[in-house]
């Protein structure tokens, strides 16, 4: 084994000096980069500014479709449905054919109707040469009773004169009161054959009556639309027998427009009233709202709609009146039965707040924001909230115009927290 010499003992000693000081100028720096990455950055958040402006405040309502007029197609005369004229669920026309009752039975009333009114017509013209007669009659007994009354006259001075015999004149006279008795019986017989033409004539109207109340019958045999619209799936099939009693055999609807009932309550109708005192007021306003068709799978009907009129009363057991709406649908999309939300603006909010709605945090009914100011730092707020205005809330205090609110971020910022603010990239 060699023996160190002194000056090697020198160099190894310097070496491990200059080893151990690497391994603490190591370990000094690996501690003071651990130190320097532990210190936390700032939280990044995006932040919207409070916007200031005026805006509408909508109200929704849930409605129901229905037609414009709606006409129950019933049968008006008992009978049995030979024929469906139509095809359920197609465009009709106003007096296009339904149904078809078996007319033949209402036929045969009208042929017997009609042959009812030739004779009591063939009664009238007899009644009525009867009265000529009759008259033909007067005529004669007149001239008779004429004659003998001359007789008279002229035998009055003769047998005062004792020209000619008293049995003369006493015939004379006789013949004169039997020539009055005639014309008497004949006006007589007029008055009777007038009093016939009467009676035919009226049996001749009633007998027209009947033959017109027939005629309606057998056309009542045609079941028709009263209007232009869409017919309903048939309850009545081919062979049924109905009658005036008989439910709806259809349901003919005009769907353009189409009508939207909705409800709204008792207090928004008073805030209205309120607002417009006065009869022609409110129809202004009215006659100026766009109403807004939100159909059930969330898309919005592209036809704008118009206000068409409020019940006339409340209904006191949901404390709501009911409105209506008219809306195009001129290629008959919409129908009867749907249930959509009606949306329309009411008022215009001047100077309104808004912040997104992503900035608002509900905690038990109170609703929160993180305003961050210009050092960067979060400060918590109550706000008392509006309406919503898109994406926006319309904020009735807490905030300011200008200020900026945590829209991204809200669940881990707290109170006095320093936050990395970016602009809020949402809308």
């Amino acid at each position: 084994m060699p023996v160190s010499s002194p000056h090697h003992t020198r160099f190894a000693t310097v070496a491990l000096l200059a080893s151990a000081t690497g391994v603490l100028i190591a370990t000094f720096g690996c501690a003071h980069g651990n130190s320097a990455s532990a210190s936390p950055s700032p939280l990044e958040v995006e932040v919207a500014p409070v916007q200031q402006k005026d805006v509408p405040i909508y109200r929704e309502w849930i409605g129901t479709l229905d037609g414009l007029v709606n006409a129950d197609i019933k049968a008006q005369v008992t009978g049995y449905l030979t024929q469906q004229a139509y095809t359920e669920g197609s465009f009709v026309k106003q007096g296009q054919l339904l149904f078809q009752i078996d007319p033949r039975p209402f036929q045969a009333v009208v042929d017997q109707a009609r042959g009812q009114v030739a004779q009591t017509q063939g009664q009238l013209e007899q009644s009525r040469a009867q009265l000529a007669q009759a008259e033909a009659q007067v005529a004669v007994a007149e001239a008779n009773q004429h004659r003998v009354q001359l007789d008279v006259d002229r035998y009055t001075p003769l047998v005062q004169a004792q020209a000619i015999s008293q049995q003369d004149f006493d015939d004379a006279n006789q013949n004169n009161m039997s020539a009055k008795a005639q014309v008497q019986a004949a006006r007589a017989q007029v008055e009777t054959a007038r009093a016939q033409i009467i009676a035919a004539a009226a049996a001749v109207e009633t007998a027209k009556a009947a033959l017109d109340t027939a005629q309606i019958n057998l056309g009542f045999t045609r079941i028709t639309s009263p209007i232009d619209g869409i017919p309903g799936i048939a309850q009545q099939q081919v062979g049924a027998l109905v009658n005036p009693a008989s439910p709806p055999i259809t349901t003919v609807s005009t769907l353009d427009p189409i009508k939207a009932y909705f409800t709204a309550s008792e207090q928004e109708f008073l805030d209205f009233t309120r607002r417009f005192p006065t009869a022609e007021q409110r129809q202004a306003h009215t006659r100026e709202l766009d109403l807004q068709l939100i159909l059930s799978d969330g898309t919005t009907y592209p036809q704008k709609g118009t206000f068409d009129f409020a019940n006339r009363q409340v209904d006191v057991r949901t404390g709501a009146i009911r409105l209506a709406g008219l809306f195009p649908n001129h290629d008959n999309s919409l129908r009867p039965g749907e249930y959509a939300r009606v949306r329309t603006a009411i008022q215009i909010q001047k100077n309104a707040l808004l912040v997104p709605q992503l900035a608002v945090i509900d905690l038990q009914g109170t609703h929160q924001v993180a305003v961050v100011d210009g050092d960067n730092k979060v400060s918590i707020r109550n706000v008392d909230l509006g309406d919503t205005y898109g994406t926006d809330w319309v904020v009735r205090s807490g905030v300011k115009p200008g200020e900026h609110v945590v829209a991204q971020g809200l669940q881990k910022v707290r109170q006095g927290m320093q936050v990395n603010p970016k602009p809020f990239q949402g809308k």
